[in-house]
């Protein structure tokens, strides 16, 4: 008797060591990040009575007046979250050059309902740092776990983007601009025309054949994908700025959960539909895959067949992660994708002389033939201009990582290990301090004498190790695109940038569309 009460006084002394440890260190963390500017809010709520029953697009304008207040670094105060939101080049590339703060923050957790531990979600910090520190126990006992994850998926999915397999990529792109021109042909008449449901179709079948090995999705399926895609980003605001809905007990009730399972669900069976035809294509293309014959020298065109075949080599990958990588790669590769090209239309349309230069290099160096990746490569000004979009209208505008150890910043703030960061892309791409007059469109800014800026002051694929993937095969597409509405029309705005009002989405996305005017040259 005397033993068990000796050892239920030891467990409640050492939980009582261990709940003052965790007090003590949380009173430690809170004093030194409360140095960090803030702006003002309740004593409990923090800052989220300043986004709770406001519009989307209230918000986003919101976040940017903190960001030109609070420059270079301010914090935002939720119930039990802090998230340091990060301006300043120099501090954004503390966190994204090395290997350690790699780790997306809670704000992807979100997302894992959906995209699971894909590329974009999965965790690779402790990986990674074992890596840079050569710690061979630490990476021995990583194998056996998801923290190597994210490395394995990357370097299964990296020849993905080889410069052969994008050449062949790009006869996708030249046949789906043709049908996205079609459309804007039938409607040209009209007095505008909203670009984004045409182009985001489009770029939606260019991933699904480029990447997927499919052939065309039928509309319906498309439309709903879309709707699907729209309904997990209101979702996701919605718990960021509604925190006791990620209380999982309390969320396991709400509509919303249902909801979201719903909508889950017809993006699962969607992805494992892709797979499961692309995987009977390779079964009939190939007999002797049944024999576990290795198809390593193989010639494969289609991030989809890598996955496929990693799988039935042995790597380290099952048909649910498999399922993961090609819901991340629908969402990014066509989502990201289409708003860059959408606001790159409406720059042409409100930049005639621009428009006009882009339109002779594109006939000077083309000719009437249909673009080559060498084409694409020697349209210069035409890349300068695209650079120029992703700068004012970078498709992600803000990017999260959770510190993976403490860290001073560069503007002087001691950052406690995991702190939320949060790095404005948008607001930094705007900041007067390092682009002359912001708001400008100017193409120049990206001549070689001109781009004598810091490093990570411009970042529209993200940056460091964990850069984005696809950004060749973006750029590409975004040439082709071009070329092939810019030999056929011209183009007239309707809409003016500041007639642009955005929305807190996955991306940067427009609220009620942007119109353009097509007309047939």
């Amino acid at each position: 008797m005397i033993t068990v009460y000796f050892l239920l006084w030891l467990l409640t002394l050492l939980l009582g060591f261990y709940s003052i440890s965790l007090l003590v260190k949380y009173l430690r963390n809170r004093s030194v990040i409360n140095k960090v500017p803030s702006p003002p809010g309740h004593w409990f709520w923090g800052n989220l009575d300043n986004i709770i029953g406001h519009d989307p697009e209230i918000i986003f304008d919101m976040l940017r007046g903190y960001a030109e207040k609070y420059w270079p670094i301010y914090r935002f105060n939720g119930i039990y979250i802090t998230t340091i939101n990060l301006l300043h080049p120099c501090d954004i590339e503390i966190v994204l050059s090395q290997m350690k703060h790699l780790s997306k923050s809670r704000i992807y957790t979100l997302l894992k309902t959906w995209l699971g531990e894909g590329l974009l979600t999965s965790t690779a910090t402790l990986y990674c740092v074992a890596r840079e520190n050569k710690n061979l126990l630490l990476l021995l006992l990583l194998r056996l776990n998801a923290g190597k994850k994210w490395q394995t998926r990357r370097k299964i999915l990296t020849p993905a983007f080889h410069f052969n397999i994008l050449q062949q990529s790009l006869v996708v792109f030249n046949e789906e601009t043709e049908k996205l021109i079609e459309e804007i042909e039938m409607n040209s008449d009209k007095s505008c025309i909203d670009v984004v449901p045409l182009i985001t179709q489009m770029t939606l079948q260019s991933i699904g054949e480029t990447a997927m090995g499919l052939g065309n999705i039928d509309n319906a399926t498309q439309l709903k994908y879309r709707e699907s895609v729209y309904k997990i980003g209101k979702l996701l605001i919605t718990k960021i700025a509604k925190p006791w809905y990620r209380i999982p007990f309390v969320y396991y009730f709400t509509q919303m959960r249902k909801e979201e399972l719903q909508t889950t669900d017809f993006l699962h069976d969607l992805a494992y539909q892709l797979i499961r035809s692309r995987e009977n294509i390779l079964l009939k293309e190939h007999d002797d895959i049944n024999k576990k014959t290795s198809y390593s020298g193989r010639k494969i065109v289609r991030m989809l067949d890598i996955l496929l075949m990693a799988k039935m080599e042995g790597s380290d990958i099952d048909l649910e992660g498999i399922r993961e990588e090609v819901d991340t790669f629908l969402f990014e590769g066509h989502d990201t994708t289409s708003m860059a090209i959408t606001f790159l239309l409406l720059m042409m349309a409100n930049h005639p002389n621009i428009q006009e230069t882009v339109s002779q290099e594109i006939s000077d160096v083309l000719g009437t033939g249909v673009p080559t990746y060498e084409n694409l490569l020697e349209l210069k000004y035409t890349e300068r201009v695209i650079k120029e979009t992703l700068r004012l209208y970078p498709s992600v505008p803000f990017i999260s990582r959770i510190a993976s150890e403490d860290f001073k910043t560069f503007t002087g703030y001691l950052i406690p290990k995991g702190t939320i960061l949060h790095m404005h892309i948008f607001d930094m791409h705007r900041d007067p301090r390092i682009y002359r007059d912001p708001l400008t469109f100017d193409p120049d800014r990206f001549l070689p004498e001109n781009c004598q800026r810091h490093p990570f002051a411009y970042i529209p694929f993200s940056a460091g190790p964990r850069n984005c993937i696809g950004q060749k095969f973006a750029i590409m597409e975004l040439k082709a695109v071009l070329c092939g509405i810019l030999r056929k029309f011209s183009l007239q705005h309707v809409d003016k940038p500041s007639d642009i009002s955005f929305l807190p989405d996955l991306v940067l996305r427009p609220r009620g569309g942007v119109k353009v005017k097509f007309v047939r040259k």
